[in-house]
């Protein structure tokens, strides 16, 4: 009996040399994606989710440092480990074929000059698929007339599926989503939101990169938190909207209008200037001397959280900011 695929990545770190500073953009992150899987990967701005999405598929700028594996393990097909693989190799086999790209802003990731058909066909003809462009776009919901429209010319809906349909040209196994509902209206979300869900149903996994909850909770299995560089959750969908463990990830669930609509005070620590410890620790009112030692992830019933003193009863004591989110010692 064949493994299912999975993506298992280790240790995964990146950092950015500058000429004047360091930016730690990914710090020891490890995690995996199962076969019928979404694994949505969430938290505030400038964490380093996208960053990871561009290791993974190799298209960092040469001034990156990259450490750890991401090994790629597909049923038929050779494991890769798409950190240490040279460009080539992932630009032959990987990138299109193994792992689809659904970009954000996908209407800046047209040719302007080219119809979404043209792009389709190429995309289709340098994949080696037979089929269409009638055939990809029917299947993410475009009709053929859409097709003959140049960039300029779609609504943020239509290019949404236009760059789905060009994620699945070379029929991957992974879907790897980058923030691919800004700027879309909700019922948009909610469709492509849908369609990730599809797809994952259908035996793809997928690895959502957002900051919207509200997306996550619809088509997400499991919920991985980052904050400064660092995962510091990963749990179950269910679990995570429950209530989450980890006091940053339930700060940002008790964010949401639909809850207490409570914005967690202060702002997350620049990434050049990371510091030692817990980063959430000037942010956080549970912190205490022994948080200035970086926590790891450890499972706290049933969640793993990366936090010296995880919420017990998270539907009972739900996040509560400190006063005084800058002052370490009213913290303590």
């Amino acid at each position: 009996m064949r493994s299912p695929s999975r993506l298992r990545v280790e240790g995964l770190t990146v950092r950015f040399r500058l000429p004047d500073a360091t930016v730690r953009a990914v710090t020891g992150a490890s995690f995996e994606v199962r076969q019928g899987e979404c694994l949505a990967l969430v938290g505030e701005s400038g964490c380093g989710k996208s960053v990871m999405a561009h290791a993974l598929l190799g298209l960092l700028p040469g001034n990156a440092e990259v450490e750890g594996s991401a090994w790629l393990e597909t049923d038929g097909a050779q494991p890769v480990d798409l950190i240490a693989a040279p460009d080539a190799v992932l630009a032959r086999t990987v990138r299109g074929r193994r792992i689809g790209l659904v970009p954000q802003s996908p209407a800046t990731h047209l040719t302007p000059v080219r119809t979404a058909r043209a792009q389709l066909a190429e995309a289709l003809r340098e994949l080696g698929n037979p089929a269409s462009a009638d055939d990809l776009a029917e299947r993410a919901g475009l009709r053929p007339a859409d097709l003959d429209r140049y960039p300029h010319q779609l609504s943020g809906g239509m290019a949404q599926r236009v760059a789905n349909a060009l994620a699945l040209a070379g029929d991957p196994w992974l879907i790897l989503a980058d923030e691919p509902t800004s700027g879309l209206d909700r019922p948009l979300v909610d469709a492509t939101m849908d369609e990730l869900r599809r797809l994952a149903d259908d035996g793809r996994a997928v690895l959502l990169i957002t900051h919207d909850l509200r997306a996550a909770e619809r088509v997400a299995d499991r919920i991985a938190v980052m904050y400064a560089s660092r995962f510091v959750s990963i749990t179950r969908a269910d679990a995570f909207f429950a209530g989450p463990r980890h006091p940053y990830a339930a700060g940002l669930l008790e964010a949401l209008p639909s809850r207490r609509f409570t914005p967690i005070p202060g702002r997350p620590p620049e990434l050049t200037r990371l510091p030692a410890g817990c980063a959430f620790l000037p942010r956080c009112d549970r912190a205490t001397p022994a948080c200035e030692r970086t926590p790891e992830l450890a499972s706290a019933d049933g969640q793993e959280v990366a936090c010296h003193h995880p919420l017990d009863h998270p539907l009972d004591h739900p996040f509560t900011p400190p006063e005084d989110p800058l002052d370490r010692n009213a913290a303590r």
